[in-house]
């Protein structure tokens, strides 16, 4: 899922020194919690010659700090989790980035129920005759299988499977929604005594406020604009700054926006276990919110570290960016890594595909930071990763953690499973880590950093 906020906070006493912290933190737009299964009709899958009937239409979630998702499925063949916790996540991390019909799915969406709320127009327009709320969400999620996971299927009411079939027939391509809010990026580092940034706001709101971070005005530091004047409030494209004080100790601190809007139709929500993967059909006004860290040290290595998922390589990418004047160096998944003074690297660690993965990154002082989530990139009516960059960094692959793996047909319910998530308790998923994992040095750099 898009990258995010393990977050170190707090400064460091010395050069021995290193800071960890555990927590996980969704960066940016809406975190919900699913309900359920709530207006459905029948369906019939044919896989392999064998046919099975299933609940089709439109699930429900509850959005972390207020509001309502409707939602269809993507990913006919994987199981639901009860009460799973899900993330907006761009179309490239889930299995909507290999299909070439997305598009077509968010064309169903706009143009069918609930965004066409009048049922004796809709089925005016596709030629059915009487449409129900249930019957009207079957046809849509037929529609939307056949171009999600290339699903032999069809609606049982005769009614419904007319509207599938218009929809699927209809269906022209439309773009990917803007997130509702997101921070690029979500980690930033640099000198003390500078403005560190920016950190450029990509939200679908007409407007955002922002939140400091909580000790800032212990510390001195200020959210400004690139001129040093504050900012409490941003529109899509404003860049914001970590304005730190010269004789700040060295250390780390995160600013925080939110705003209640109502998430753009086409989105995307991954679970952040293994659960089916869903797109919004609907949305009320909800609270989406976004972090970013800031990492300054007066001198020595200063990284910032993030990492996202990436369908396309079928793996996880780690990039640590090195903005001080010495090398930084890490060991992830077994290998060791030199980023030099300002530079960047990416490495990109290889998952197995519904595998959940678990590996870590230590650097020098007794630095250590935990990677967890699960790939969940393709259905089985996609095509596997591109082939692997050969230019890129790549890892042997991270099978720690253990599977995932389900029968397939477990989710032709569609509804819920009560199998339990593979990383359960946090609702921050393929979310990672944004700002983390930092190690500062101070005047005298640790021997261990050397080339």
């Amino acid at each position: 899922m898009a990258v995010s906020g393990l977050v170190v906070a707090g400064t460091l006493a010395g050069a021995g020194a290193a800071v960890a912290d555990d927590a996980l933190q969704h960066r940016g737009g809406a975190a919900a919690t699913l309900d359920g299964l709530m207006t459905y009709d029948k369906a019939v899958l044919t896989t392999d010659g064998e046919k099975r009937e299933l609940p089709a239409g439109l699930f429900e979630m509850t959005v972390d700090g207020g509001g309502k998702l409707k939602t269809y499925c993507i990913d006919i063949h994987n199981p639901t989790q009860d009460q799973a916790k899900y993330l907006e996540t761009p179309w490239a991390q889930t299995s909507l980035g290999a299909n070439k019909n997305a598009g077509k799915i968010r064309w169903i969406l706009q143009n069918s129920y609930p965004q066409v709320d009048d049922l004796a127009a809709l089925a005016e327009d596709a030629g059915t005759g009487p449409l129900t709320a249930q019957t009207a969400a079957a046809g849509t999620q037929v529609a939307i299988w056949r171009h999600s996971d290339n699903a032999d299927v069809d609606a049982v009411d005769p009614q419904a499977e007319k509207l599938a079939d218009w929809l699927e027939r209809g269906a022209d391509h439309v773009g990917e929604p803007k997130a509702s809010l997101t921070l690029e990026p979500g980690a930033v580092s640099g000198r003390s005594g500078e403005r560190i940034g920016p950190v450029t706001v990509r939200t679908d709101a007409d407007s955002v406020a922002v939140s400091p971070p909580a000790d800032a005005a212990a510390m001195g530091i200020e959210i400004t604009d690139k001129d040093g004047k504050p900012v409490t409030e941003a529109a899509d494209g404003t860049r914001l700054y970590f304005d730190v004080p010269e004789d700040a100790a060295d250390g780390t601190a995160a600013l925080s926006v939110q705003a209640t809007t109502s998430v753009p139709v086409g989105r995307a929500f991954a679970g952040v276990t293994k659960s089916q993967t869903q797109i919004l059909a609907g949305s009320s006004e909800s609270t989406v919110s976004a972090a970013a860290t800031a990492t300054w040290a007066a001198q020595g290595a200063i990284p910032a570290i993030t990492a996202e998922k990436n369908c396309a390589k079928g793996g996880v990418d780690v990039t640590a960016a090195n903005t001080g004047d010495e090398p930084f160096s890490f060991t992830l998944a077994g290998e060791g890594y030199a980023v030099e003074a300002g530079k960047s690297r990416t490495v990109t660690v290889p998952v197995a595909e519904d595998q959940a993965y678990d590996f870590t990154i230590t650097g020098p002082g007794g630095l250590t930071k935990s990677f967890q989530g699960v790939l969940d990139c393709r259905t089985t009516g996609n095509p596997g990763p591109a082939p692997v960059d050969e230019t890129s960094t790549q890892l042997a692959p991270a099978t720690a953690g253990g599977g995932a793996g389900t029968d397939g047909l477990d989710l032709a319910e569609t509804g819920t499973s009560n199998a339990t998530p593979i990383i359960g308790g946090v609702a921050i998923g393929l979310v990672l880590i944004g700002g983390a994992a930092v190690f500062f040095f101070r005047k005298k750099s640790d021997p261990s950093t050397e080339d």
